[in-house]
């Protein structure tokens, strides 16, 4: 008998650990459409409420247009024993609360800024979330990837917790930055 990966050994793992959706891929537009469909029908299936199927339909969408518009740069970079274009999506349903989970390679050179903006979103209550989203749309527009820099906010806003986060250096010009939200399903 061939001893290869034992995939029941995976699949129970994300079985054991509520695993709804795992993706580790390139993210294109038609990938984007399907992980949608995939999670909508599965959240159907477990007759969660239209808010908390919005609230999850409107997060994931913001962390998948996030990776699809800010993963593509690197195609023709090289990151040592890597997929550098592949982008990692998870879902974990716990009793009270579904965590979305996304990672990413980004340069080095973005870390503190990208920090600085997660820590200035995470630092704001509810009302100041929506001012500096306003403030942030009105005075910085739109960037040469279509966006305003409102992702973060946004999800911030959507899911009402803080972003969690962590930057792993790959080497002295990548990093791996991975993204945690958290969305309760309490009624």
């Amino acid at each position: 008998m061939n001893k290869g990966i034992d995939i029941y050994k995976y699949y129970s793992e994300m079985e054991d650990n509520n695993i709804l959706l795992a993706y580790k891929g390139e993210i294109t537009s038609k990938v984007l459409t399907s992980l949608l469909d995939i999670v909508e029908h599965k959240l159907d299936k477990l007759s969660e409420g239209i808010k908390v199927k919005k609230t999850m339909f409107n997060v994931l969408v913001e962390c998948l247009q996030n990776l699809y518009h800010h993963s593509t740069e690197f195609s023709v970079l090289d990151i040592p024993n890597s997929s550098y274009s592949h982008v990692i999506v998870m879902i974990k349903r716990d009793i009270d609360e579904y965590t979305i989970m996304t990672g990413n390679y980004i340069l080095s050179t973005n870390v503190n800024t990208l920090k600085t903006k997660i820590d200035k979103v995470n630092s704001l209550d509810k009302e100041e979330l929506r001012m500096y989203g306003s403030k942030v749309l009105a005075h910085d527009g739109f960037s040469d990837k279509g966006g305003a820099g409102l992702g973060l906010i946004d999800m911030a806003r959507k899911t009402g917790q803080k972003l969690g986060y962590e930057f792993l250096p790959i080497n002295d010009k990548f990093a791996f930055f991975n993204l945690n939200l958290k969305v309760t399903n309490k009624s």
